[in-house]
This record gives C-alpha cells, structure tokens and sequence, in this order.
C-alpha cells in the first residue's frame, strides 16, 4: 500500500463549500485587506484559546519578529532557544537584532531543556523561546519558573502545536506571548502562509498589530517604522472556518500517534516520541529516532511510505549560524536527535490501515536483517 506522508484534503474537501462561499463573497466586496473577517478571526481565536487578545500576522516568523520588537528587545540582548528545530525561530531573533543563543535539548524529549537553557543565561539575556517542537508541549512550570528568577520574558514558540495542553492549559496562553503558524500543513493551516500572536497582554497585542501594519495606528498616522505582516482577509476567513474543525482533527492525529506507539512497541531499537505526564500533544508530526535512519527511510520509500525530516541539520551547524564558531560537540542531544529524526505520515485521517501499513512495512525492514 502507497501511505502518503501528508494528505490534506482529507480534512478540506468537505469544508470547501463554506471556504469557496466565503471567499467568494470577499471577492465580490474587494476586502482583500483588513477586511471584517480578519478581526473575527481574531476574536475567535482568541475566544477558542482562552485569551483576550490575538493579532493575526502574515506567518508564524513574524509573529516572534513582532513581539519580539514590540518587547524592545534587539541589539545587544540575547535569546536563548532550542537548536533542533525550523529555521524560523532562530531567524526570527537575528531579524529582530537579537543575539541568538542555543541551548541542549531534555535527555529523553526533543523540546529544550530548562537546566541547559538555565546555563546558557547571561546578564544579556533578555527572553527564552521554548519550541513546542512536534505538537509535544515544552516544560512550561520550569520555564516560567526560571522567568521568574531571572526577570526574563517567555515567548511561546506554538507553529506545530496548536491546541496542545500543558497540565490542563492550551499552549500558547502560558508565555508573554504565543506565537504562531498557519503553514499550510500546519495543524491549522491555510491556504499559503499565516500565522498568529496571542497574549493576555493588550498592549502587546495592540503594539504588534501596529508594528505589523507599518506601524500605524490609524491609515495616516505611523507611530513607528514597521512593516507589512498583516494576515490576509481570505486566509482569516478560511482559518475561521476551519478553526471549528481544529479539535477534531487533533483527536485524528492523537489517534494515528497511540496506534504508532502500540503497533511499533516490538522495536526496540526505534525510540517513539514521549510527551511528559499531564501534557497532551496535537502530534503535528510523528517523528521517531532510529540510528540507521538513511537505511530505513530509503526502505520504506521502495514500500510506498513516504516520510520526512525534520529537522536533518542543527541550527548552530547552518551556514548562516557558522560566525558563532559552535562546531559538532556542542550541543550533542540536539545533534544526536538531528542525525536519528525520521518522520512517519500523519495527517487527519489517516486511515487504520495505513498506519498499520506503515508499522508492517518497518516490520519487513527489520525481518531483512537491516
């Protein structure tokens, strides 16, 4: 059986007759821009997540780039973050003029380790950006904690995981901010880049919308020097609708995760992902470790199962990272996830068989003698 690594129409076919009715009707309104969708979008995220304010912005990098200049924080600070992850969040904190500063992964987990980010402070250092890397929440309490000691910011870095929980509260809602994606293959996504910052802070929320619409507060005043990263009318129409729809695809993706863990339990050599008691993760990917991953994704791809890799080289190993002088060795959690990382298929919807398909392909690989 051919197991797709991602199918996304699963979950939009039977939404786009509202998503075509929609945007229709903007089209015909030529509200292409900060039309009324977009702040209905606003308040029924911010209604969905339980904080009074959310800002739609163009993608998840410019929801850390806004909050991270709406918090005044740049030249000469420093933001610690996690090095097994997109890009984007490093990105983000170079833009913003900050100084970016890695730190190890939690023995066991993939998402930064409060202790390693604890060393990794300075009198510079300014906020901390945990990755809630796979839909698996970060350990918040530790984090906040250490805000708290250390008169830091915590900045949620929420792009894969949406509607995740942390003993009991949405991620997103815990930090000075949350921020996040709507990437296409998001677990919300849209129909090209989006992305969002939420915050029970108002004037946060009221000075990254001003810094995303150029800096202005009305259409002829500009505050500030800003920037064009607004969220577009059709997207926040799309997204409304398909907000309704988050939590059950979700629950689908919870349980594609817990048929992987049982049906790959008689592997031992493959380490399932762990999410930390009291959490509950939205498994944007199900990403396993195994030691001789370039051998078992080639195998699977001859059986028809695509897979994917995220994330193959650690940020502090990029070219654009090069001028920090951090070679192999220093962030060996990090770069001992980057080297074994295999993701499976998962999507909303994924059917039994599939998942099973998967499992019994793996099994073939090790009856090989692999």
């Amino acid at each position: 059986m051919n197991v797709p690594f991602v199918d996304l129409s699963r979950q939009f076919k039977p939404l786009m007759p509202a998503i075509q009715a929609a945007m229709k009707d903007i089209i015909e309104r030529n509200a292409f821009i900060n039309g009324p969708e977009v702040k209905q979008f606003e308040k029924h995220m911010a209604d969905w997540i339980g904080l009074p304010g959310v800002c739609g912005v163009s993608n998840g990098t410019h929801a850390i780039y806004l909050v991270l200049k709406a918090l005044g924080i740049g030249a000469g600070d420093e933001v610690i973050t996690v090095p097994n992850t997109a890009f984007p969040t490093a990105e983000a904190i170079s833009l913003a003029g900050a100084d970016v500063v890695f730190a190890d992964i939690e023995p066991g987990f993939f998402n930064l380790d409060p202790a390693a980010a604890e060393r990794a402070i300075t009198p510079r250092t300014k906020a901390i950006i945990p990755v809630h890397l796979y839909g698996i929440p970060a350990d918040m309490d530790a984090f906040l904690s250490l805000a708290k000691r250390y008169n830091l910011v915590i900045i949620e870095d929420v792009a894969q995981a949406m509607g995740a929980r942390y003993k009991g509260k949405r991620v997103g809602t815990m930090g000075v901010a949350g921020c996040f994606s709507f990437f296409p293959s998001k677990n919300l996504g849209t129909f090209g880049d989006g992305g969002a910052v939420s915050s029970g802070d108002a004037e946060l929320i009221k000075k990254v919308k001003m810094l995303s619409d150029h800096g202005r507060l009305d259409k002829f005043s500009h505050m500030v020097v800003g920037t064009n990263s607004r969220l577009d009318t059709l997207k926040a129409a799309q997204l409304s609708i398909c907000l309704d729809h988050l939590d059950e695809w979700n629950e689908s993706r919870r349980k594609t995760a817990a048929l992987y863990n049982e049906l790959l339990k008689p592997y031992g050599e493959i380490i399932r992902p762990r999410v930390t008691d009291g959490c509950e993760a939205v498994w944007h990917l199900y990403v396993i470790r195994y030691a001789k991953r370039a051998e078992l994704q080639a195998f699977l791809n001859t059986q028809g199962i695509k897979t994917g890799l995220h994330y193959p080289l650690p940020l502090h190993r990029q070219p654009a990272y090069e001028y920090l002088g951090l070679g192999e060795g220093s962030f060996p959690g990090a770069e001992g996830a980057c080297r074994e990382v295999l993701s499976l298929p998962m999507f909303p919807f994924m059917r039994t068989e599939e998942v099973e398909a998967v499992a019994k392909a793996i099994a073939r690989f090790f009856e090989t003698g692999r």
